[in-house]
C-alpha cells in the first residue's frame, strides 16, 4: 500500500479528519475544497474503498478511514521515535564502540579515558577486547574496532595513527633493590646478575628487549615469562626481582610506594612507540569520535609526565 499512497493526499485525509470536513480542511490548507475532495476521492481510488462519510454537516471516517488514520499515526510516532534516536546519537547519548588493545593498555584505559567516558555518557555501551599486535591491526582495518591501542604497529597505509609517542622500557624494581641504588640509566648487563621476568615473544616488548640483548651481547636469564603484564608487577611487589616493560604497562603498580621505574641506557629500547590508530578513511560515529578525543588528550597528558624512576 506504501506504493500507491501519495503523501500529499495522505496528508490532507488527516486535516480533513482533524478539522470534521473537507471545508474545515480548505481553510487550514488554504485550498480550494474542491481540490481538497478531488484529492480524497484519488487517494480512495487508490485504497479501493471509501474512507469517509457524511455525518451530519461533516464527515468521519470509515473503518477503512480509521485504519489508514491509524497507519499514518504510527507511521508519524516511529518517524519521531527514530528522529529521537538520531538526535541522542548525534549528542552522544547513546551508541556503541568497539575498542581492541595490547594487554598493557587496558588498566590505563580503564583508570583514566574510559573511566571518565563511560560516568560522563552512561547510555553508551563498550566493548573492550584485548589482542595481540597483529590482531588489534587487522580488526581496525576490518572495521570490526572502531580504535586500535597498541605498542609499535608495523607501517599499514589502511592505518591512521591519531597519536603516538616514545613509549621506552624501563626496568621495574622494588625501592630497596640493588639497581634502584645505581642512581643511572641501566645496562642488560646490570640486570644480568639478577632474577627478572619478561613477557613472551609475540610480544613487540620483547622484540625490542632481544635486540637490545644482541646489541649489548647479554643474554638474561627470566625466572619468569609471560602474557600477563600483572604478572610481571606481582613478581616485582614479591621481591621476586626486576620486570621490564613500558610505562604504561606498569601504570597498575604505580600506586605502590615501594616500586620504582628505572631508564635503560641502550637506544634500542626507547625506539617503540605507543599509538592510537583506527582505520583510514573510516566516518567514527560521534560516540566513538568523542571517545578518541578522549583517549588521545589523556595519552598526551600521560606521557608528558615524568616517571618517577628519573626522580
Amino acid at each position: 500500500m506504501d506504493d500507491r499512497l501519495d503523501t500529499r493526499r495522505v496528508r490532507y485525509f488527516m486535516q480533513v479528519l482533524d478539522s470534521g470536513s473537507v471545508r474545515g480542511a480548505a481553510e487550514v490548507l488554504d485550498m480550494d475544497p474542491s481540490a481538497v475532495s478531488r484529492a480524497i476521492g484519488i487517494l480512495e481510488q487508490e485504497c479501493g474503498l471509501p474512507l469517509l462519510e457524511r455525518h451530519g454537516r461533516g464527515v468521519v471516517p470509515t473503518d477503512a478511514g480509521q485504519m489508514l488514520a491509524g497507519y499514518v499515526r504510527r507511521q508519524h510516532s516511529q518517524k519521531q521515535h527514530l528522529m529521537a534516536q538520531l538526535d541522542s546519537i548525534r549528542k552522544i547519548e547513546r551508541g556503541h564502540i568497539d575498542i581492541v588493545a595490547g594487554e598493557g593498555y587496558v588498566d590505563w584505559l580503564m583508570r583514566h579515558s574510559l573511566r571518565d567516558f563511560m560516568i560522563s555518557h552512561p547510555k553508551i555501551t563498550i566493548d573492550l577486547d584485548v589482542a595481540s599486535t597483529d590482531e588489534i591491526v587487522q580488526r581496525v582495518v576490518e572495521e570490526r574496532a572502531h580504535v586500535g591501542l597498541l605498542f609499535q604497529p608495523p607501517k599499514d597505509e589502511r592505518l591512521t595513527s591519531h597519536h603516538s609517542h616514545p613509549q621506552p622500557i624501563q626496568a621495574m624494581v622494588l625501592r630497596s633493590h640493588p639497581l634502584a641504588q645505581l642512581d643511572r640509566p641501566l645496562t642488560l648487563a646490570d640486570l644480568h646478575p639478577y632474577p627478572g621476568a619478561t613477557l613472551h615473544r609475540n610480544f613487540g616488548v620483547r622484540q625490542h628487549i632481544e635486540a637490545a640483548e644482541i646489541s649489548e651481547g647479554v643474554r638474561l636469564a627470566s625466572l619468569l615469562t609471560t602474557t600477563s603484564f600483572s604478572a610481571l608487577g606481582h613478581f616485582v611487589s614479591a621481591g621476586l626481582g626486576y620486570a621490564l616493560g613500558t610505562r604504561i604497562s606498569l601504570t597498575p603498580n604505580a600506586s605502590n610506594p615501594e616500586l620504582v621505574e628505572l631508564p635503560m641506557k641502550n637506544p634500542l629500547l626507547s625506539q617503540g612507540r605507543s599509538h592510537i590508530v583506527s582505520r583510514h578513511g573510516r566516518m567514527l560515529s560521534p560516540a566513538a569520535s568523542e571517545l578518541l578525543r578522549q583517549v588521545v588528550a589523556d595519552m598526551r597528558r600521560f606521557a608528558e609526565t615524568k616517571p618517577s624512576g628519573w626522580q
